[in-house]
């Protein structure tokens, strides 16, 4: 190969990279979620934006329809009278519910909603002593003298029974020591740390369906 051959591939080579460079570079932009308050998105100058916004799931303002999920946030550190609507399709992580930080990103339409393509939950996680905690098995003996008293109960989480709020029963409790379970009713935030098997520290009251409806729940440490 000459000396002008290899200088012409190297020119050519060299105009390759620059094009992969803008072409990339174009890619990234187009994709690229810009960061946004709730007030940002919601007062109506970023309509057919790619955006990433970031609030608290107003309470007990979520539905599911199928495989579809929609919900508002609000900024806890901001005027709370300010909610963003948010549409979702798409598998919802069990941590979902009342207040848990919701990312959320995708592109607000016309109406206003943001119709998000990612959704991610953070909720940060809580610790309860469990020494005065009844297990599953005492507190169900107790039967209706203790129905709407508020109590604590402890357990661990049975595997695979864990669910987003608004899915019915949000996971099954089980007694360690007997393997007596009891459903969980909860439409809460879930720190990211709960899984199958985690112990945890419940503060709520049993109902007539036998059911525990929380007002909290806790790791067990």
């Amino acid at each position: 190969m000459n000396a002008k051959t290899k200088k012409r591939m190297v020119v050519v080579t060299g105009v390759i990279v620059i094009v992969l460079i803008v072409v990339l570079a174009l890619v990234g932009g187009s994709t690229a979620a810009k960061s946004i308050s709730v007030a940002q998105a919601a007062d109506g100058s970023h309509a057919n934006e790619r955006v990433q916004v970031s609030g608290n799931v107003v309470e007990n303002s979520f539905e599911t329809t199928g495989n579809m999920l929609t919900f508002a946030i609000y900024d806890p550190e901001g005027d709370s009278s300010v909610q963003l609507p948010v549409s979702f399709e798409g598998g919802v992580a069990a941590t979902f519910g009342n207040d848990v930080t919701a990312i959320c990103t995708g592109k607000i339409d016309e109406n206003g909603v943001l119709q998000a393509t990612e959704l991610v939950t953070k909720c940060p996680s809580k610790y309860e002593n469990a020494s005065d905690a009844l297990s599953v098995a005492s507190l169900l003996d107790y039967g209706e003298s203790v129905y709407d008293k508020p109590v604590k109960v402890a357990g661990t989480v049975k595997a695979g029974s864990l669910k987003a709020a608004g899915q019915g029963d949000r996971f099954i409790l089980v007694d360690a020591s007997d393997g007596t379970e009891m459903a969980v009713l909860f439409d809460g935030a879930l720190s990211d740390e709960i899984a199958d098997g985690s112990s945890l520290v419940l503060t709520g009251s049993l109902n007539s369906d036998s059911k525990f409806s929380a007002t909290d729940v806790a790791l067990e440490g």
